[in-house]
């Protein structure tokens, strides 16, 4: 899309942040939802007889699902912002559409197993790609940009060149 050309691209450094807050988020939602209604849920319906345990780790699937549903579902809900981009001040948007679909940010959110694979290689290919996607970005067909930084550029203030060493 021609409207998304000069639009500046978000540093590694703010889509780990934004990362590492969202799965810090992941966690606490997690923990909070089965405390407060699986575990409630189970003993009312007689389903738990016994203590609840569950694990908030890459061997079970519902901790997968889980994180899948909610990447996927922030990146939608929040038009390409999750709340740790809205934090960082970033956003992913489409290449080939106006706005992220449901679609789009789910399997963006299912690109984060592969960029995952490997000992992340997947995200560390933000340094080789000329336009900084990682794995999910081109599985997704999406880019990642720095919504300050486009802001200023829109309202015709310069923009601050960002070192080589923060991309």
């Amino acid at each position: 899309m021609e409207a998304l050309a000069g639009l500046p691209l978000a540093s590694f450094g703010r889509r780990l942040a934004a990362f590492v807050l969202d799965f810090g988020l992941t966690a606490v939602v997690f923990t909070l939802g089965a405390i407060f209604v699986v575990a409630p849920i189970g003993n009312r319906t007689g389903l738990l007889r016994h203590n609840l345990l569950l694990k908030f780790d890459f061997h079970h699937w519902y901790s997968l699902v889980f994180l899948v549903l909610y990447f996927g579902l922030t990146t939608y809900w929040g038009n390409g912002q999750t709340p740790g981009k809205w934090l960082c001040k970033i956003r992913v948007v489409s290449l080939v559409e106006e706005r992220i679909t449901l679609w789009t940010a789910i399997e963006r959110a299912l690109g984060y197993g592969a960029s995952a694979l490997e000992a992340g290689f997947g995200f560390l290919q933000y340094f080789v790609h000329p336009n900084c996607r990682t794995v999910h970005d081109r599985i997704a067909e999406t880019i990642v940009v720095d919504e300050r930084k486009a802001r200023a550029a829109a309202a015709g203030r310069p923009l601050d060149p960002e070192p080589l060493s923060s991309r």
